[in-house]
This record gives C-alpha cells, sequence and structure tokens, in this order.
C-alpha cells in the first residue's frame, strides 16, 4: 500500500468526527513534505479548525509512522480558487463564483467566469460580465473540462 493510501486511511476517522472533507493528499518524496488538504462540507475552512485537525492528525501520523522517517506535514485548505473535482457539487453552489472551460465553445466562448444561477439535471446557468452588460449562459456538465472556484476583484 502507497503512503497516500495508508495515511488517507489512518487520518479518516479523525476528518469523520471533526465534519471535515478530505480533498487531497500528496506525498513529495524529495521534500520529504506530506501535504493533507481538507475543507468543510460547504466547500470552506477557517484557521481554527485547520489547527485543531492537524493536531489530531499528527498525533494518529506520529503513533502509525506511515511515511517511517523525518518529514513534513502540512494541512491546509485547497485554497480559495480550488478545482471542483466532483461536478456533482455543483448542484449545491448556486451563487458561487467559478471559472469554466468548456470541451465545445459556447456562444465562441472556450471559457468564461461568473456566478452560477443553477445546476440542476446537469445544467448549468451561469452569470457573466460581457463588458458593461450582464449575460447568461446555459451549459452542460458534459461540456466542462475544467472548473474551479474563482476570486472575484
Amino acid at each position: 500500500m502507497e503512503i497516500v493510501d495508508t495515511v488517507r486511511e489512518l487520518i479518516q476517522p479523525v476528518l469523520d468526527a471533526e465534519d471535515v472533507l478530505l480533498y487531497e493528499i500528496n506525498w513529495i518524496r524529495n521534500e520529504h513534505t506530506l501535504q493533507i488538504s481538507i475543507m468543510k462540507k460547504d466547500g470552506s475552512m477557517d484557521l481554527d479548525t485547520c489547527a485543531e485537525v492537524s493536531e489530531k492528525i499528527s498525533e494518529i501520523l506520529d503513533q502509525k509512522d506511515p511515511v517511517q522517517g523525518e518529514y513534513t506535514l502540512e494541512v491546509c485548505s485547497p485554497g480559495a480558487e480550488r478545482e471542483i473535482r466532483d461536478l456533482n457539487e455543483l448542484d449545491h453552489m448556486t451563487g458561487s463564483y467559478v471559472f469554466v472551460r468548456f470541451n465545445e465553445p459556447v456562444k465562441k466562448m472556450n471559457e468564461v467566469t461568473g456566478e452560477i444561477e443553477s445546476a440542476e439535471d446537469g445544467v448549468i446557468t451561469l452569470a457573466y460580465r460581457d463588458k458593461a452588460a450582464m449575460r447568461k449562459l446555459t451549459f452542460t456538465k458534459d461540456n466542462i473540462q475544467f472548473i474551479r472556484l474563482a476570486v472575484k476583484i
């Protein structure tokens, strides 16, 4: 079993108890760094929760030692512009500001940034700014090549 799989198995009870989700685990072998990205079920994260979960994960990993040697543990949020990997999340993200790249152009656009107005039955409606006007764009989940949260400036 690889380090990432072992760590996932060891920390899952902590994540369940703290009501947070695992976003990603990365083992950077040449830097001896174990990165664990977590988030709350609504996609957010706060410093107190992150610190508390980090301490509990650290305790478990110190006891079980899956890395077998010295390493740095980094427990963090996936970030303000995290990739949305599970497109089913979109069904609960009305009001979220996102960047989307399409497989096939929609209204001659390959990508767009805007706010999700609705997501039902695999169809997403996004409100975006086109110069001074607000416009709407509708597309299917099947046409999404890449999507991430975006920061509104």
